[in-house]
């Protein structure tokens, strides 16, 4: 299945190179605060939106909070104090509005616009301040997406994927991150919308692989919806639950490619998902980054949910340059991309990847 090409203005809008802060000929300073530089997604955003804003003349400035809100809060302190002229802010702590109410409150009082994106705040945080928006996407999409795609390929390779015969589908589920609404919406609903499908279709639910697990997934403890951490639990998963003992793992869900990419890794070491012809078990994830297109390519992984990093960045590059523009409303020129009718979010759409 082919990307869906979305049709926002993002072709107007911005193409040059530039990773680093760099000098620009408007009087602007903006800087972007990213709660880390390490994941895959927030890393494509962080280099598209850096060459939108070259090419848009702005100078700006990247920085890493390494998944601490502390260390975040306090570069966003020290920015204003330099002379930040708008601030863009990739949110560490989701679990409350805590955080982000404090944020706030330091723009409002320095006059600077805020745009948060990708980890998305509450209404009420954005409707605080008038200079103040997210972009980002709606957190239930992506899961219900993901579960279609789950569904639609169990229905039509339910004998291959039943590998011990028993007409249950046992699957594991990696989850980014606690508190975090994408990552509880895409938990919830990959499962409930593939349930969804196969129950309709006269097949059983699916079924969590370790019953003493009374949550129905693993989470990276770090909150870094990391490889490492996914890697570290299928390991452990699978020296109990493999095909010698009859019960092997039959469906992997993660909540991100990355996720995913440290799942198949461990398949790897256990000799499935190899390509070729060895057992695949099916992998889905969401961000379609570019390893996990490969990864699909190559017969290893099924499908993903693309999350428009491009189309993300485009959106912040089109409402930083409105905030630095005398006169110009912040949402000016947002006609054309989906936005909340009552607060001021932008949605950027999600996709459905098989390759």
């Amino acid at each position: 299945m082919k990307l869906r090409i979305l049709p926002l203005l993002l072709a107007l809008l911005l193409v040059a190179t530039s990773l680093t802060a760099c000098g620009g000929g408007r009087d602007a300073d903006v800087h972007v605060f990213y709660y880390t530089f390490s994941d895959t997604y927030v890393s494509s955003v962080r280099s598209t939106l850096g060459k939108q804003l070259s090419d848009a003349d702005l100078s700006y400035h990247d920085y890493d909070a390494n998944g601490n809100q502390t260390t975040q809060t306090e570069q966003i302190r020290t920015a204003i104090t330099k002379g930040a002229k708008a601030l863009l802010v990739n949110i560490v702590n989701t679990g409350s509005d805590d955080a982000a109410k404090e944020i706030v409150e330091l723009a409002k009082n320095a006059g600077i616009p805020l745009i948060f994106f990708n980890r998305e705040v509450s209404d009420s945080v954005i409707s605080s301040y008038d200079a103040c928006a997210f972009v980002g996407t709606r957190a239930e999409e992506a899961g219900k997406l993901q579960g279609e795609m789950i569904g639609e390929y169990l229905l039509q390779n339910y004998s291959k994927a039943d590998l011990n015969g028993d007409g249950v589908i046992s699957y594991i589920l990696f989850k980014g991150e606690e508190g975090n609404n994408e990552a509880i919406y895409r938990t919830k609903y990959s499962v409930e919308k593939a349930n969804e499908l196969l129950m309709a279709a006269g097949k059983q639910p699916l079924r969590f692989y370790d019953a003493s697990n009374q949550n129905g997934y693993h989470v990276d403890q770090n909150g870094q919806w990391s490889s490492a951490a996914a890697n570290d639990y299928m390991t452990t998963a699978l020296a109990s639950h493999n095909a010698a003992n009859g019960n092997m793992i039959e469906l992997v869900i993660c909540n991100n490619d990355s996720m995913a990419e440290g799942a198949i890794s461990a398949l790897n070491a256990a000799g499935y998902n190899k390509g070729g012809d060895s057992t695949a078990i099916p992998v889905f994830g969401v961000d379609a980054t570019e390893a996990a297109k490969t990864l699909i390519k190559d017969g290893k992984m099924v499908g993903t949910v693309q999350q428009d990093a491009a189309g993300m960045a485009g959106a912040l590059a089109l409402l930083t340059s409105n905030a630095l523009s005398d006169g110009k409303e912040l949402m000016a020129g947002t006609e054309s991309l989906p936005v909340d009718e009552t607060v001021r979010k932008i949605r950027i759409p999600y996709a459905k990847y098989l390759g």
